[in-house]
């Protein structure tokens, strides 16, 4: 059952991030006011303006990959959550999650060592990716936990031989 709450709560997180992704990609593209500070340490404004907001080389929005990790990352959720007994399926997840951390490290790192500013929706999306890695981690460890159980359950439900008393 914690198995079926985590992924649910995996999925829920990745719907929160696909709309941060998908409003962050909708401001680039229309050229609107952005729902965030201008001024001071944190400025979405000058963040995703740089040339670091963009998929190097290209004019794509750095959002898109963004979108892409976060929508495979509601595919896998809702597959661990079909096949719950599936521990490599879980542990596919940790590495997914775990990949989409070196990403967020990379994107911090421009952030607060190139452009000395945050962004407060980026900064978010990157919350919501740590907090999918670390759930993602439980979930494997209470696999692992509850096979555990189930390995000492067979073994104390496998029957004793039962002695004939002697003549």
């Amino acid at each position: 059952m914690r198995r079926t709450w985590g992924q649910l709560a995996l999925l829920a997180l990745a719907l929160l991030g696909a709309g941060i992704a998908i409003y962050l990609t909708f401001v680039h593209y229309q050229q609107v006011a952005l729902v965030c500070s201008s001024q001071g340490f944190v400025d979405c404004a000058r963040v995703l303006s740089s040339p670091y907001s963009n998929v190097p080389g290209t004019t794509i929005p750095i959002t898109f990959p963004g979108l892409a990790w976060i929508v495979a990352s509601a595919v896998l959720a809702v597959v661990v959550w079909r096949f719950p007994e599936q521990r490599n399926l879980l542990l596919l997840q940790c590495v997914w999650m775990g990949l989409g951390l070196l990403a967020v490290f990379y994107l911090v790192y421009v952030e607060l060592v190139r452009l000395h500013t945050l962004c407060a929706w980026c900064t978010g999306f990157h919350v919501i990716i740590l907090v999918m890695l670390l759930l993602s981690i439980l979930q494997l460890q209470n696999g692992e936990s509850s096979e555990d159980e189930r390995d000492e359950e067979d073994v104390e439900e496998t029957p004793k031989p039962v002695s004939m008393p002697r003549q």
